[in-house]
């Protein structure tokens, strides 16, 4: 398998391409910015590109999405509640200050317990809303398992709750309920900064700690 970890933006984001290396088949996974970037790797690893997913759709993480739909074709996944997020990339451009990029058209809606398959490659869609209504976490099960935890778990701390449709108490659950029943050396890949586990984060994150 292909993991490739490339830190987009302004804001860092970490885009993930995720690849089965025999069908070549892949998916890529918060294309905030950086396109030509992430081009460069596709093609290092000749890949095609099956799906493009945003954990969710604040800026820094699907600013990039439509130019990349225009280069590969591929289908682009999120869930319906942060449609209306999306659909307004100009507002949040200008809350940056950045130029507003371009919006595409959204393929298919996922929701809690949805697979996509590419390869012999699975992701199992889970639902985690408090960063923004629609967030999503997604998990690789299998030999090579990890999470890929958008914003909503973070190495030492978790998403921010403070913009449009976050919630403190839905975070904390989605967290709780969705993401530390996972045994405690599953990988996690958080949407900025570092990796983590989720031993290391339910032991030592002070948002999590359990008295």
């Amino acid at each position: 398998m292909i993991h490739e970890i490339l830190p987009v933006g302004m804001l860092a984001c970490n885009c993930s391409i995720l690849a089965d290396e025999t069908a070549r088949e892949a998916v890529v996974i918060d294309p905030g910015d950086d396109i030509e970037e992430i081009k460069k790797i596709l093609g290092k690893h000749n890949l095609h590109v099956k799906y493009i997913i945003a954990t969710h759709a604040h800026i820094d993480h699907v600013g990039g999405i439509e130019k990349l739909k225009k280069a590969t074709g591929a289908a682009v996944l999120m869930h319906q509640n942060d449609l209306p997020l999306y659909q307004s990339l100009a507002m949040q451009a200008d809350w940056l200050g950045v130029e507003a990029p371009g919006v595409t058209e959204v393929d298919q809606f996922l929701k809690e317990g949805d697979s996509l398959r590419w390869g012999a490659l699975s992701l199992e869609v889970l639902h985690t809303p408090g960063h923004s209504p629609g967030s999503l976490s997604l998990h690789l099960p299998g030999e090579n398992q990890r999470i890929l935890s958008g914003d909503t778990l973070f190495q030492g701390s978790i998403g921010r709750t403070d913009l449009w449709g976050g919630s403190w108490d839905e975070i904390l659950r989605s967290i709780h309920n969705r993401l530390l029943i996972f045994p405690d050396q599953t990988p996690v890949f958080p949407g900025h900064g570092a990796p983590t586990t989720i031993g290391k984060e339910r032991e030592s994150n002070p948002f999590l700690r359990i008295k």
